[in-house]
């Protein structure tokens, strides 16, 4: 039985693997979270944590309500993730029922492929410390609470992605054990934490 906090039962361990992994799922013209669940292996939890990012950070999260169900995605998994307490990643029937056009979806992904290659070249084993246990709780609780603010954010412009954005630098520290990614993830979480708070007090006149 694989343990929830290994990386993965499949052979996608790069930014642009998970990507070219999401377009071969994705081959009529709607496709499920189930679907892309399943195509990743039951056990695959981070690969399944960094799909629903990488949705967000992608131009598909100007679709009303896609950062909150992502959002609500990457908690889900992430806690369990922390709290193993099934050997097969679960989510809700809701949640796994919700489909979206396949074109858009490989669309709205291919345009960060440039990106992901970027980053996956410049991926390497790093700060190992940060990403093994007992520190490896700190980005896996990072993933946790950014994504339980996406829905609370779904109206402030681009903080959702930005959030989205350090769960996939999250997950990547977590897939190439590289901890300068995870450190990266915490500036960027960071830093979509403080646009809300700007705008907040910025209407208030603070």
């Amino acid at each position: 039985m694989t343990n929830p906090r290994d990386i993965r039962d499949t052979g996608d361990t790069t930014l642009v693997g998970v990507i070219e992994h999401v377009a071969t799922l994705a081959h009529n013209p709607t496709v499920s979270v189930r679907e892309i669940v399943e195509g990743f292996g039951a056990t695959s939890f981070v690969p399944a944590l960094l799909v629903p990012a990488l949705i967000v950070v992608s131009p598909l999260s100007g679709i009303p309500l896609l950062s909150t169900v992502c959002g609500t995605i990457i908690a889900i998994i992430a806690i369990q993730m922390i709290v193993p307490f099934r050997s097969h990643l679960w989510l809700p029937e809701f949640l796994m029922r919700r489909r979206i056009t396949s074109a858009r979806l490989v669309a709205g992904l291919r345009r960060l492929e440039g990106p992901a290659a970027w980053i996956d070249a410049r991926a390497d084993r790093r700060l190992q410390f940060l990403v093994v246990p007992p520190l490896a709780l700190l980005p896996q609780i990072a993933c946790v609470l950014c994504g339980a603010l996406m829905p609370f954010l779904e109206l402030v412009p681009f903080s959702s992605s930005i959030l989205a954005t350090a769960v996939v630098f999250f997950c990547l520290s977590l897939l190439a054990r590289d901890g300068l990614f995870a450190l990266a993830g915490l500036l960027i979480a960071g830093l979509g934490a403080a646009i809300p708070i700007t705008v907040v007090l910025a209407a208030t006149g603070n």
